[in-house]
C-alpha cells in the first residue's frame, strides 16, 4: 500500500522545497511520474511539454527558478491503479492521473464513460474536459478533494475491439471475457461478454495465458503494446474519443512552489492538453494501417451495428446522475452541461445521454 511507504512521502516532500543554486539562481526539486511508458500519447507530453519546456519558459520569463526534475515513467514507482494516490500523497510530486480507474473517488472525470458514442473528435473531447473543470465548481472541487491541483485533460482516441476471433455481429461477443477498464463493464456486458477488469499494460500476457478472450481499447494504446499480436482480429468500433483523467499535482507540493513555477506549470498543463490531442490525431489512422501491415484482420463496425449497441446500453447517462445526486453532487446540471458542450462544438452524440434526466 502507498499509505505505507511514509519515509518515502517525507522524503518526497522535502525534495520539493527550493534550494540555493549558484548565481543566486533556486532549484526546485520535482518529481514526475507514470504508471505507463512514454510511447503512451497522454504520457509522452509529460516529458516533452512539461519537462522540456518548463525551464526553458522560466529563463523567458526571467525568473530566478530552475526545476531539477526527477522522471520516473513506465511504472518505476507503482502501478496502474494508484495514479491517483501516488499523486495525493506526494509519493510522486505530479504526474498523469487515471481517471478511469477511480470511479469513485472521480466520478466526475469519468463522465464520458457514461456518454459513449457522444463525442466526435479528440480536441473537441479534451476543450469540453477542460472547460468544464474550468467553469464548474463541483468538477474543480472533485480534484481538490482528492488533494490534487488539476492543470490539463489527457484523451484517447475512441474504443475498439481486438479479440482472437473474428467479431462479424454484436451476438458473436456473447461468452467472451473482455480486457479493460471497470469504467467499460456497463458497455460490455449488455453483449453477453464478460468485463475483465486490468490496465494496458498488463494486457500482452493476459491474453497470452488466456485471461482474457479479447480486449476493448484504444488503437494508438493497443499498437505501441503489440495488443494485435496475440488478438489479431480487430474491430473499429469508435465510440468516440474520451477524457479520463490528467495531467496534475499534489496540492502539498503545489503550495510549496514558487508563483513563476505554479504559472508556468499552468499554463503547460493546456499545451499537455493539446499535445495529447495532436498526437492522438497524427498516431491513431498510422497506428491501425501498422497492424494491418503486421497481420492483424481489420474489420469496421458498421454504423447500424454502432447504433444497435449503443441503444443496448443501460441508460448510463440517467444513471450517472441519480448515482451523483444521491452523494450530493449536482450531477443532472453537470450532464446538461456537458451534452451541451459537445453539441456546441459540433458533436452530433448517437445517443441522447441528457433525454431522460
Amino acid at each position: 500500500m502507498l499509505i505505507s511507504r511514509r519515509t518515502i512521502l517525507i522524503t518526497a516532500a522535502a525534495a520539493a522545497l527550493p534550494t540555493r543554486a549558484a548565481f543566486g539562481q533556486e532549484t526546485v526539486n520535482l518529481t514526475i511520474s507514470s504508471s505507463h511508458p512514454l510511447a503512451i500519447p497522454w504520457v509522452g507530453p509529460l516529458k516533452t511539454v512539461i519537462v522540456e519546456r518548463s525551464n526553458e519558459m522560466l529563463v523567458q520569463r526571467s525568473s530566478s527558478y530552475r526545476i531539477n526534475w526527477t522522471e520516473a515513467f513506465g511504472g518505476s514507482l507503482y502501478g496502474f491503479e494508484d495514479t491517483l494516490e501516488a499523486v495525493s500523497q506526494q509519493l510522486t510530486d505530479m504526474g498523469w492521473i487515471g481517471a478511469l480507474w477511480e470511479p469513485s473517488a472521480l466520478p466526475l472525470q469519468n463522465i464520458m464513460y457514461s456518454t459513449p458514442f457522444a463525442t466526435s473528435g479528440v480536441q473537441q473531447a479534451v476543450d469540453v474536459m477542460n472547460e468544464l473543470n474550468v467553469t464548474n465548481a463541483a468538477m474543480k472541487a472533485e480534484w481538490e478533494a482528492n488533494g490534487i491541483v488539476f492543470l490539463g485533460a489527457c484523451v484517447s482516441d475512441g474504443y475498439h475491439l481486438f479479440t482472437k476471433k473474428p467479431i462479424e455481429q454484436l451476438s458473436d461477443l456473447k461468452g467472451l471475457k473482455i480486457l479493460g477498464v471497470p469504467v467499460c463493464a456497463p458497455w460490455i456486458e449488455p453483449t453477453g461478454a464478460t468485463l475483465v477488469s486490468t490496465g494496458l499494460p498488463a494486457q500482452y500476457s493476459q491474453l497470452q495465458t488466456g485471461v482474457g478472450d479479447g480486449s476493448i481499447l484504444i488503437a494508438t494504446g493497443a499498437y505501441p503494446l503489440k495488443i494485435h499480436e496475440v488478438a489479431p482480429f480487430v474491430t473499429l468500433v469508435d465510440t468516440g474519443p474520451l477524457t479520463f483523467g490528467g495531467f496534475g499535482v499534489s496540492r502539498a507540493t503545489w503550495d510549496t512552489l514558487p508563483e513563476d513555477v505554479q504559472e508556468v506549470l499552468t499554463e503547460l498543463g493546456m499545451e499537455y492538453s493539446n499535445e495529447n490531442a495532436r498526437l492522438i490525431e497524427e498516431r491513431q489512422a498510422s497506428a491501425i494501417q501498422a497492424m494491418k501491415e503486421e497481420g492483424a484482420t481489420i474489420a469496421e463496425m458498421s454504423q447500424e451495428q454502432r447504433l444497435e449497441w449503443v441503444n443496448m446500453m443501460p441508460d448510463l447517462g440517467r444513471n450517472w446522475v441519480e448515482a451523483g445526486e444521491a452523494e450530493g453532487i449536482p450531477a443532472r446540471e453537470i450532464m446538461k452541461e456537458f451534452m451541451a458542450a459537445i453539441r456546441a462544438k459540433g458533436g452530433k452524440p448517437l445517443r441522447d445521454w441528457d433525454a431522460n434526466i
